[in-house]
Protein backbone atom coordinates (compact mmCIF):
# COMPACT_ATOMS: atom_id res chain seq x y z
CA UNK A 1 0.00 0.00 0.00
CA UNK A 2 1.21 3.76 -0.84
CA UNK A 3 0.09 6.67 1.17
CA UNK A 4 1.40 10.05 -0.43
CA UNK A 5 0.20 13.43 0.54
CA UNK A 6 0.88 16.40 -1.65
CA UNK A 7 0.69 20.02 -1.43
CA UNK A 8 -0.18 21.50 -5.07
CA UNK A 9 -0.15 25.30 -5.09
CA UNK A 10 -2.51 27.60 -6.63
CA UNK A 11 -3.49 27.13 -10.25
CA UNK A 12 -0.86 23.55 -10.31
CA UNK A 13 -1.36 20.11 -10.93
CA UNK A 14 -0.40 16.88 -12.51
CA UNK A 15 -0.56 16.84 -15.80
CA UNK A 16 -2.38 13.88 -18.05
CA UNK A 17 -0.55 10.68 -17.04
CA UNK A 18 -0.76 6.84 -17.47
CA UNK A 19 -2.14 4.07 -14.46
CA UNK A 20 -2.05 0.73 -15.00
CA UNK A 21 -3.36 -2.20 -12.79
CA UNK A 22 -3.83 -0.25 -9.44
CA UNK A 23 -6.56 0.79 -7.04
CA UNK A 24 -6.43 4.17 -6.42
CA UNK A 25 -8.17 5.85 -3.41
CA UNK A 26 -8.04 9.63 -3.32
CA UNK A 27 -9.00 11.72 0.02
CA UNK A 28 -8.65 16.00 -0.35
CA UNK A 29 -8.34 17.46 2.97
CA UNK A 30 -8.22 21.39 2.49
CA UNK A 31 -8.93 22.72 -1.24
CA UNK A 32 -10.76 21.25 -4.22
CA UNK A 33 -9.16 18.88 -6.87
CA UNK A 34 -10.17 19.59 -10.54
CA UNK A 35 -10.23 16.04 -11.96
CA UNK A 36 -10.36 14.49 -15.20
CA UNK A 37 -10.15 11.31 -17.26
CA UNK A 38 -9.70 8.79 -20.16
CA UNK A 39 -13.21 7.59 -19.15
CA UNK A 40 -14.97 10.75 -19.58
CA UNK A 41 -14.89 11.15 -15.80
CA UNK A 42 -14.86 15.11 -14.84
CA UNK A 43 -15.45 16.20 -11.41
CA UNK A 44 -14.13 18.21 -8.51
CA UNK A 45 -13.52 16.59 -5.19
CA UNK A 46 -13.33 18.65 -2.18
CA UNK A 47 -13.44 17.50 1.42
CA UNK A 48 -15.70 14.65 2.43
CA UNK A 49 -16.08 13.57 -1.42
CA UNK A 50 -14.53 9.80 -1.71
CA UNK A 51 -13.14 9.01 -4.92
CA UNK A 52 -11.99 5.68 -6.15
CA UNK A 53 -9.96 5.08 -9.77
CA UNK A 54 -9.38 1.70 -11.35
CA UNK A 55 -6.78 1.85 -13.59
CA UNK A 56 -7.20 -1.91 -14.88
CA UNK A 57 -5.83 -1.87 -18.44
CA UNK A 58 -5.34 1.76 -18.31
CA UNK A 59 -6.51 4.81 -17.32
CA UNK A 60 -5.52 8.26 -18.21
CA UNK A 61 -6.18 11.18 -15.83
CA UNK A 62 -4.76 14.75 -14.93
CA UNK A 63 -5.50 16.56 -11.81
CA UNK A 64 -4.97 20.07 -10.71
CA UNK A 65 -5.95 22.44 -7.85
CA UNK A 66 -9.27 23.98 -8.23
CA UNK A 67 -8.35 27.62 -6.88
CA UNK A 68 -6.75 29.84 -9.06
CA UNK A 69 -3.39 31.32 -8.58
CA UNK A 70 -4.66 34.54 -7.52
CA UNK A 71 -6.79 32.94 -4.68
CA UNK A 72 -3.84 31.35 -2.74
CA UNK A 73 -5.58 28.71 -1.57
CA UNK A 74 -3.32 25.10 -1.65
CA UNK A 75 -5.09 21.85 -2.08
CA UNK A 76 -3.95 19.29 0.21
CA UNK A 77 -4.27 16.00 -0.73
CA UNK A 78 -3.49 11.86 0.14
CA UNK A 79 -3.69 9.61 -2.83
CA UNK A 80 -3.46 5.79 -1.72
CA UNK A 81 -2.67 3.19 -3.99
CA UNK A 82 -3.32 -0.56 -3.45
CA UNK A 83 -2.98 -3.49 -6.11
CA UNK A 84 -6.03 -5.31 -7.64
CA UNK A 85 -5.90 -9.26 -7.22
CA UNK A 86 -6.69 -9.37 -10.65
CA UNK A 87 -4.36 -7.39 -13.60
CA UNK A 88 -6.13 -6.67 -16.58
CA UNK A 89 -9.56 -5.78 -15.31
CA UNK A 90 -12.24 -3.04 -16.61
CA UNK A 91 -11.10 0.46 -15.51
CA UNK A 92 -13.43 2.06 -13.39
CA UNK A 93 -14.31 5.19 -11.23
CA UNK A 94 -16.67 5.65 -8.32
CA UNK A 95 -17.12 8.58 -6.12
CA UNK A 96 -18.95 9.11 -2.88
CA UNK A 97 -20.01 11.68 -0.22
CA UNK A 98 -19.48 10.43 2.94
CA UNK A 99 -19.83 13.97 5.32
CA UNK A 100 -22.79 13.23 6.85
CA UNK A 101 -21.04 9.92 8.50
CA UNK A 102 -18.10 11.79 9.58
CA UNK A 103 -20.03 13.55 11.76
CA UNK A 104 -20.73 10.62 14.45
CA UNK A 105 -17.13 10.05 16.13
CA UNK A 106 -17.08 6.58 14.65
CA UNK A 107 -14.72 4.75 12.53
CA UNK A 108 -16.76 4.66 9.05
CA UNK A 109 -15.34 2.47 6.16
CA UNK A 110 -14.89 4.58 3.29
CA UNK A 111 -13.61 2.49 0.76
CA UNK A 112 -13.35 -1.75 0.56
CA UNK A 113 -13.25 -4.60 -1.15
CA UNK A 114 -14.03 -7.03 1.67
CA UNK A 115 -16.96 -9.03 1.60
CA UNK A 116 -17.56 -8.22 5.28
CA UNK A 117 -18.33 -4.39 4.47
CA UNK A 118 -20.07 -4.77 1.32
CA UNK A 119 -23.23 -3.30 2.54
CA UNK A 120 -21.40 0.05 4.26
CA UNK A 121 -18.36 0.93 2.43
CA UNK A 122 -19.14 4.21 0.28
CA UNK A 123 -17.29 3.17 -2.38
CA UNK A 124 -15.81 -0.16 -3.79
CA UNK A 125 -11.99 -1.67 -5.10
CA UNK A 126 -10.74 -4.74 -6.38
CA UNK A 127 -8.94 -6.30 -3.63
CA UNK A 128 -11.03 -8.39 -0.95
CA UNK A 129 -8.19 -8.48 1.12
CA UNK A 130 -8.53 -4.46 2.31
CA UNK A 131 -10.65 -1.97 3.72
CA UNK A 132 -9.66 2.09 4.38
CA UNK A 133 -11.44 3.71 7.09
CA UNK A 134 -11.66 6.78 7.63
CA UNK A 135 -12.65 8.97 11.57
CA UNK A 136 -13.30 12.46 12.25
CA UNK A 137 -12.86 12.55 16.34
CA UNK A 138 -13.91 15.83 18.55
CA UNK A 139 -11.87 15.81 21.68
CA UNK A 140 -11.72 12.77 23.91
CA UNK A 141 -13.50 10.67 21.10
CA UNK A 142 -11.77 7.66 20.48
CA UNK A 143 -11.76 4.84 17.97
CA UNK A 144 -10.66 0.98 18.09
CA UNK A 145 -8.26 -0.24 14.98
CA UNK A 146 -9.69 -3.35 13.13
CA UNK A 147 -8.03 -6.52 13.64
CA UNK A 148 -6.31 -7.82 10.84
CA UNK A 149 -2.53 -8.64 9.82
CA UNK A 150 -1.42 -5.64 8.96
CA UNK A 151 -2.43 -2.11 9.69
CA UNK A 152 -1.81 1.43 8.90
CA UNK A 153 -2.52 4.76 10.96
CA UNK A 154 -1.67 8.11 8.93
CA UNK A 155 -3.23 11.16 11.15
CA UNK A 156 -4.21 13.87 8.40
CA UNK A 157 -5.07 16.42 10.88
CA UNK A 158 -4.93 17.26 14.43
CA UNK A 159 -3.24 15.05 17.42
CA UNK A 160 -4.54 11.77 18.57
CA UNK A 161 -2.65 9.56 21.24
CA UNK A 162 -2.30 5.73 19.79
CA UNK A 163 -2.30 3.34 22.51
CA UNK A 164 1.10 2.01 23.44
CA UNK A 165 3.02 4.38 21.39
CA UNK A 166 2.01 8.03 22.19
CA UNK A 167 1.15 11.22 21.04
CA UNK A 168 1.01 11.12 16.57
CA UNK A 169 0.74 14.37 15.07
CA UNK A 170 -0.67 15.79 11.46
CA UNK A 171 1.45 13.92 9.06
CA UNK A 172 2.46 11.11 11.29
CA UNK A 173 1.99 7.30 10.05
CA UNK A 174 2.21 4.01 12.49
CA UNK A 175 2.68 0.14 10.14
CA UNK A 176 1.24 -2.57 12.03
CA UNK A 177 1.24 -6.00 11.82
CA UNK A 178 -0.64 -7.85 14.25
CA UNK A 179 -3.52 -5.18 14.99
CA UNK A 180 -7.05 -4.96 16.38
CA UNK A 181 -8.17 -2.91 19.66
CA UNK A 182 -5.32 -0.01 19.95
CA UNK A 183 -7.32 2.63 20.74
CA UNK A 184 -7.02 5.80 18.75
CA UNK A 185 -8.10 8.47 21.20
CA UNK A 186 -8.25 12.55 19.73
CA UNK A 187 -6.14 15.33 21.79
CA UNK A 188 -8.07 18.55 22.99
CA UNK A 189 -7.95 20.16 18.90
CA UNK A 190 -9.39 16.81 17.33
CA UNK A 191 -8.15 14.87 14.73
CA UNK A 192 -8.84 12.79 11.35
CA UNK A 193 -7.48 9.43 10.89
CA UNK A 194 -7.04 7.03 7.94
CA UNK A 195 -6.91 3.32 9.08
CA UNK A 196 -5.95 0.86 6.59
CA UNK A 197 -6.77 -2.91 7.73
CA UNK A 198 -4.62 -5.23 5.12
CA UNK A 199 -5.58 -9.22 5.39
CA UNK A 200 -2.71 -9.61 2.94
CA UNK A 201 0.54 -7.81 1.59
CA UNK A 202 0.95 -10.77 -1.17
CA UNK A 203 -1.55 -10.29 -3.97
CA UNK A 204 -0.57 -11.41 -7.44
CA UNK A 205 2.57 -12.69 -6.62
Amino acid sequence: MINNEDIVTPGEGFDAHDHRDMEIITWVLEGTLVHKDSLGNESTIYPGLAQRMSAGTGLRHSERNGAGRQERRPLRVVQMWIPPEELGGAPGYQEADISAALAGNTLIPMASGMRKYRDDAAITFGNSYAALHVARLDAGSAVQVPDAPYGHVFVTRGQAEFEGSGPLHTGDAVRLTGTGGQRITAADEGAEVLVWEMHTIAVNV
